[in-house]
């Protein structure tokens, strides 16, 4: 069965409601000028008997010698004429349809072509629409949008597999060149066991924050009310140092979420402070009942410009290497703050250090029982 196209039923819809107009409007008009011409013949000859009128000239002999018939002879080659004009508009109606259909619809066809030769490897097309600003233009801009953002995730996600690949191959290399080369002298076992274990416990802290990363940016499925200062404390006390001197100030705030995710979040942003402190440093946590978190350290100095790069999967600036961590943390903060509404941003303190501040949207939080 042949489809019908959008041209086709845009053609039938212009000619139907072209066929419709013109049919009332000619009806009208014939219906009006006979009721006139009758009326008109009426006066000149009522019920067949001359009215005393001013002399006409004589009505010279021919189809229109009958007087009385002429209104019906007029009407016949009207309605004639009519029907003709009607039927060559209606062609034409037809074809300049068909015409503006395909003018109107060929920014479809455009943008149909160029989604039909997307794939992973050309995700830099763009439709590029050109012209007025209507809706097709508006439709072709909002398509070209989501390309782009589609082209900026999928380039996102290699890179992502690339450095997880990476990750995992370090810790699985060394682990077999220590099988490899320390199992052949019994004296080097427990070295090569410890080494072992390191390297293993570190894959596997990996592997968990890549599974915690994807369950972030899955949403939540479940949200329900958290007591985030009574989660901030608690974070706290699990996090202290004997090196870094840690206070924490807090009002009374519940959103809705998913507890388990909020409780990795402030366990990533403190860890974060802590371990790129220096010993006898400082920890501020802050939550005000406005949905405002603030986690506040000092450490080195970080450059305003690579703020961003701190947010990005197994990045790591110079200035805050260090061995024990996978370069997830902030960027597991942020998923966990998107699937929560929220938004984090950071900056750096003048006297060295970062400011990591979560600002959690209105509808997120609740009302705090009193």
């Amino acid at each position: 069965m042949r489809r019908r196209t959008m041209r086709g039923r845009l053609t039938a819809l212009y000619t139907g409601i072209f066929l419709v107009t013109s049919t009332i409007l000619v009806i009208v008009v014939n219906s009006v000028f006979s009721d006139r011409l009758h009326a008109q013949v009426a006066q000149i000859t009522p019920g067949g008997r001359p009215v005393a009128r001013p002399v006409l000239p004589p009505i010279p002999p021919g189809p229109f010698a009958d007087v009385e018939n002429l209104p019906d002879e007029v009407l016949r080659d009207q309605w004639t004429a009519t029907v003709i004009t009607i039927v060559v508009l209606t062609l034409l109606s037809i074809i300049a349809g068909w015409w503006m259909a395909g003018r109107m619809l060929r920014p479809l066809r455009r943008i149909t072509a160029t989604a039909q030769r997307l794939s992973l490897s050309n995700l830099d097309e763009r439709i590029a629409l050109t012209g007025r600003n209507d809706e097709l233009k508006e439709l072709a801009d909002t398509f070209d949008a989501m390309l782009e953002r589609l082209e900026r995730s999928v380039d996102s996600q290699r890179r992502f597999i690339a450095n997880a690949a990476h990750e995992l191959r370090t810790p699985l290399a060394t682990q077999r060149a220590a099988i490899q080369i320390g199992l052949e002298d019994a004296e080097d076992l427990p070295e090569v066991r410890a080494k072992l274990l390191t390297h293993n416990q570190r894959t596997e802290q990996l592997i968990d924050s890549l599974l915690v990363l994807a369950e972030a940016d899955h949403g939540l499925d479940a949200p329900q009310p958290v007591d985030l200062a009574a989660l901030v404390r608690q974070t706290a006390a699990e996090s202290t140092s004997e090196a870094i001197a840690m206070t924490v100030s807090t009002e009374p705030l519940v959103i809705r979420g998913d507890p388990v995710l909020l409780h990795r979040l402030l366990v990533n942003l403190v860890s974060n402070a802590v371990r790129y402190n220096h010993p006898g440093g400082s920890v501020h946590i802050g939550l005000t009942a406005l949905g405002l978190l603030t986690v506040r350290n000092t450490g080195p100095h970080v450059p305003a410009d690579r703020i961003p790069e701190l947010f990005q999967p197994f990045r790591r600036l110079h200035t805050r290497t260090r061995h024990d961590g996978a370069g997830l943390g902030l960027s597991i903060a942020a998923s966990i703050a998107r699937a929560h509404h929220a938004r984090i941003t950071a900056r750096p303190n003048d006297d060295g250090g970062l400011s990591l501040t979560v600002e959690f949207g209105i509808p997120t939080t609740v009302p705090v029982s009193r």
